[in-house]
């Protein structure tokens, strides 16, 4: 079997533990698989640990066409690598940063994607260190730097967090506002939505501020209609409990009742037809449907994420306080729930009004 071959025989598959590395070139990168069973053991989120399994496929790939063994990388490899992800041309303009005006190529994978593929590669090489402290962890350390816990931001509450070594294997990201849709594009995509199924979907992510990932994980008993609750189990399983709007359990009650299959399947939005009939709706299935309706309602922008932030944005403009937004919007830090503050013009407008009056009066 030539090199190319093997190269594309190594693949992610899932399986009831989580996922992994497999194919005929699986052995030779069996500390990848390791890794990410020891992911899975500290309960990282299955989609992360999806998200590590094909970022190290991606690495893993890359070591085989360069002829370097797993166990040979050095910084050198790491730094060639970073470089690699940054400069390698892309078909069309999909998650690249630069285009090609000749080829109209893009150039080079989003900052996000490089800084999540490089996260997984340091925290492969971490984990050899643990598990063997005589083994040269190749990834280069940066000065330190004051982190959460999480390790991934900072901000208003950043000085109370303990100096942390950073990677310096990661490239600069422009930092981008969250964007909502506004009224015509909300109006246009919730009216081409046909099914109550959509229709409630789609407004637990526009009033409640549900992530698509935590709508598809309700259960059936996770929604009180009657009282006007949704528990609600997000990242790193924490539970919150939010506000069901009074037209959003309408459409729940209409579904459940009139367009849900008979099934004995707990998750509450299920595939109403075809094969997999009656069985949880998938994240697959939910992007089809929401890439369908974006583009009949000709709403670009109309993904389920920004429906999310269209809740943010609504919150902001009412001036709910910044602990309330936290809290509905189950973000881990308040600097989330602040950059809905400026994204906010109608927030930002008040505010600036208010401080002109108050120099109007000083200055008469």
């Amino acid at each position: 079997m030539a090199e190319s071959d093997v190269e594309s025989d190594l693949k992610v598959v899932g399986h009831d533990e989580g996922w992994a590395l497999a194919g005929s070139a699986a052995e030779e990168f069996a500390l990848a698989n390791e890794y990410l069973s020891y992911l899975a053991d500290r309960r990282y989120s299955p989609r992360t640990v999806r998200a590590y399994a094909f970022d190290l496929l991606h690495f893993c790939r890359w070591l085989m066409a360069d002829g370097t063994a797993l166990d040979a990388v050095s910084t050198d490899t790491l730094l060639r690598y970073l470089a690699e992800c940054r400069e390698a041309v892309l078909p069309g303009q999909r998650g690249g940063n630069i285009v090609d005006l000749r080829s109209g190529r893009s150039v080079g994978y989003a900052p996000a994607t490089v800084n999540r593929r490089m996260a997984a590669v340091s925290g492969l090489f971490t984990f050899r260190a643990m598990r063997d402290p005589t083994a040269q962890n190749p990834v280069p350390r940066g000065a330190a730097a004051r982190r959460t816990a999480k390790g991934a931001r900072s901000g208003m509450l950043g000085h109370l967090a303990k100096p942390r070594s950073r990677s310096q294997l990661r490239v600069r990201e422009p930092r981008r506002l969250p964007r909502g849709l506004n009224r015509k594009e909300t109006q246009d995509l919730l009216g081409s939505l046909r099914t109550d199924r959509d229709r409630a979907m789609a407004g637990l992510m526009l009033f409640s501020g549900l992530r698509s990932a935590e709508v598809l994980g309700l259960s059936v008993t996770d929604v009180d209609i009657g009282r006007g609750w949704v528990r609600v189990i997000g990242k790193g399983d924490k539970e919150r409990r939010v506000p069901l709007d009074p037209d959003v359990a309408g459409l729940v009650q209409a579904y459940l009742l009139a367009e849900r299959p008979d099934t004995e399947e707990r998750k509450l939005f299920v595939v109403a037809k075809g094969p997999h009939r009656g069985q949880p709706l998938s994240a697959e299935g939910l992007r089809r449907v929401f890439r369908y309706h974006r583009e009949k309602a000709g709403v670009a922008a109309g993904h389920p994420h920004a429906l999310r932030h269209s809740f943010g944005t609504a919150l902001a403009e009412a001036g709910v306080d910044l602990a309330v937004m936290q809290a509905l919007m189950g973000h881990d830090h308040v600097d989330s729930a602040a950059a809905y503050i400026h994204l906010s013009p109608a927030h930002v407008r008040r505010s600036f009004d208010e401080a002109r009056a108050r120099q109007r009066q000083v200055g008469r």
